[in-house]
Parts: C-alpha cells; sequence; structure tokens
C-alpha cells in the first residue's frame, strides 16, 4: 500500500507541475488577467486541503455526510437565484464571492458520493432490493442531477450520474433495477437532445469535424490542428500557435491540445499514462480498504478523476463530442482543482488506514456477503 500511495502522489504531483507549467504557456499573452497566480493560489489551498483530508480518517467524512448534502442542494438552489448566481455564457453555475468565485456543482458532486457511500454501507445486503437500492437513492440523486442539469451543466449531470450508477451497482444494486432508468434517461436525453439545437450542432460537427469546421465545428478543428503540430516532440514550450486565439478556451477544456502541439505525443501519451496509474492506485485502495465506506468512497472518487480526464481527452482529440469538462490537476479552474485535490486527500486517508486490522474486517464482511463489488447479479 505504500507504493501505491507514493506512486498516486508522484503521478498527482507531476500532473499539477505540468499544469501549472503550461497554464502559464497557456496564458503568457494573457498575464494581466491573472489567471497563473489565482491558479497558483487555488493549487496551493489544495495542497492544504489534500494534506488535510490525507492526515485525517475518512470515516469522519460519514458524520458530515447528511449536513454536506443539504449544504451542498442549498447551494445548487441558490445558484439559479438572480444576483446570486452569476451568469456566463448563458449558464448559471458560479455564486459570486469576496474577490473569487465558486462552483457549486464541484462540491455537490463530493458530497453526494460521500453520502451515497455512507448510505450504502448502512443498508448493506438490503441495497439488493428495488426500494433500498435503487428507489431510495435514486429520488435524491435525480434532485442533485436535476438541479445540475438546469443550470445548464450536461456534462457534469452525466458524470455524476454515470459515477452514482457504478457505485450503486458495486454496492449490489441488480442490474435489472439500473438497465430500466438508464433507458429511460437516455430516451429523455436523446430527446432533449433533438430539442437543444446548440448541442445538437454539437454532435453534427463531431460526427462532420472538417465540414463544420469554419462554424460549430470550428474549436474542435483547431485542437486537432494543434495536435498534429505538434507531431512527436512539439513545436517547444512557449511556441505554441493555436493559442494565440486559435483555439477558444485553450486554458480550460481545451489545454490538451497546447500541451500536444508544444510538446508532442510524448507528452500527451505521457499524460494518459498518468491518468491510467491514477486508476490503477485508485482501484487498488479501494480494493484493500478496511470496509465498505472506504471501499465505495475510493471507488466513487476515482471513477470521478478517471472519467472525466478521459472524457476530456476524447473531446480534445474528437473522440467524444463537445462535453464542456475541465482536465483534473491540469485545467484553469481553482474549484475544480481544489475538488480534486481533496479527493486524493481522501484516497490517501482510505490507504493510510488499510492495516491489516481493517482487511480482517473487510474480509468478514466479504464472507457475509455486503462487500463484494461483483454480487450485483442480474
Amino acid at each position: 500500500m505504500k507504493f501505491t500511495s507514493t506512486t498516486l502522489v508522484f503521478v498527482v504531483s507531476a500532473l499539477l507541475a505540468l499544469g501549472l507549467v503550461m497554464l502559464y504557456s497557456a496564458t503568457m499573452f494573457h498575464r494581466s488577467d491573472g489567471l497563473w497566480s489565482a491558479q497558483f493560489l487555488g493549487c496551493c489551498i489544495g495542497v492544504v486541503v489534500c494534506l488535510g483530508a490525507a492526515m485525517s480518517d475518512y470515516q469522519l467524512l460519514k458524520k458530515v455526510s447528511v449536513p454536506a448534502l443539504v449544504l451542498a442542494l442549498l447551494m445548487l438552489v441558490a445558484v439559479m437565484i438572480p444576483g446570486i448566481g452569476l451568469e456566463r455564457n448563458g449558464a448559471r453555475r458560479w455564486l459570486q464571492l469576496p474577490g473569487t468565485t465558486f462552483q457549486p456543482s464541484e462540491f455537490a458532486k463530493l458530497a453526494v458520493i460521500i453520502a451515497l457511500a455512507h448510505y450504502c454501507e448502512r443498508k448493506g445486503r438490503r441495497m439488493g432490493t428495488f426500494k433500498n437500492g435503487l428507489l431510495i437513492p435514486g429520488m435524491v440523486l435525480g434532485l442533485f442531477l436535476g438541479l445540475i442539469f438546469i443550470e445548464p451543466d450536461w456534462g457534469a449531470t452525466a458524470l455524476l450520474a454515470t459515477v452514482c450508477g457504478l457505485m450503486l451497482f458495486l454496492a449490489g444494486t441488480k442490474l435489472r433495477f439500473i438497465v430500466p432508468p438508464v433507458i429511460t434517461l437516455g430516451a429523455a436525453g436523446v430527446f432533449l437532445l433533438s430539442q437543444n439545437t446548440l448541442r445538437l450542432n454539437r454532435i453534427t460537427s463531431w460526427l462532420d469535424p472538417e465540414g463544420t469546421k469554419q462554424g460549430v465545428g470550428y474549436q474542435a478543428w483547431q485542437s486537432l490542428i494543434a495536435l498534429g503540430s505538434g507531431g512527436t516532440t512539439g513545436l517547444g514550450l512557449g511556441n505554441g500557435r493555436q493559442k494565440l486565439g486559435f483555439v477558444p478556451e485553450h486554458q480550460t477544456d481545451f489545454i490538451f491540445s497546447v500541451i500536444g502541439e508544444e510538446l508532442g505525443l510524448i507528452a500527451t501519451m505521457s499524460v494518459v499514462v498518468g491518468f491510467v496509474l491514477f486508476l490503477v492506485c485508485g482501484a487498488f485502495i479501494a480494493m484493500r480498504s478496511r470496509d465498505f465506506f472506504g471501499f465505495l468512497l475510493a471507488s466513487g472518487l476515482t471513477f470521478l478523476i478517471g472519467l472525466q480526464a478521459f472524457i476530456n481527452i476524447g473531446v480534445v482529440t474528437s473522440t467524444l463530442p463537445n462535453k464542456g469538462l475541465p482536465l483534473p490537476f491540469i485545467s484553469r479552474g481553482g474549484t475544480n482543482l481544489v475538488a480534486m485535490l481533496f479527493c486524493v486527500g481522501v484516497l490517501l486517508s482510505i490507504a493510510r488506514f488499510a492495516n491489516q486490522e481493517g482487511r480482517s474486517k473487510a474480509d468478514k464482511l466479504k464472507d457475509s456477503g455486503s462487500y463484494s463489488p461483483f454480487r450485483a447479479g442480474t
């Protein structure tokens, strides 16, 4: 477990360092905006939060799971109120704080994952019933997902729904309970997508990037140009051209294209390998956790970061349609960075307490049938 924790710290530290360097390069012509200094401040705060979480017992999160869930709900409601919520580009996702902004959906994702892990541990084997396994958690999740959806933030909604669905499956909710709601929500999503011109155009541009490169597909096409221009070793740090106004949001959602153009394929593949190692470390920590709560919590946090990373990379490489999700630890965004580092701190805490005594308790839970990630059945 020590080797796993060390690897996790090394990977996250490398991604953080790369993020700060690339953000400096991406914003070198916008230094007056203070983007890099704000990101550095967020990184410092995030590291402190990470260390605090790592040094604490993650079991304490059980005590604050319900208050955190209520607070997250209140903030998601508050962000929709004019004068309180800050609107940008037609979306109301931020709360204005003195000197900065805060995105409640980032806090809500963590609160929901913690509360869901606690709930599933309390229910134990009763997660195999429809009421406890789907109905009750589904009603609560539906409320949070609905509030995030109407901000609107479709990407965060889909991400959180996927993470929670995987957690429920690992907790023992039967597939025959999960599949019908997934199909229903998928059909509803397709219908809503067909009624939303902006997002429908994103799908169209994804299917035909070259044909829409002068219109809605401009961002994705310029991103591909940046990646292609970098070749194997890149044009050199600071020498990228597409960041000069050609790739919109290059410092946030599309910073991966800046990495590809300036540092090349070697660097982008290293980022992918880094996130794969993160997933492996997170999975190992989850499987070696001392209790069911730790198993589900580590799984949920690992899914959250891993899925967000690969969705972002998929969007930048045009493997997926545009989702508007930042690249963890690298993209600009103080709220997301602090949230991601908190996740890392919790993972380290779970690893720290995964001692032999704890594993013995987990083995007893396995023997009783309430700890197996494969007992969901069909």
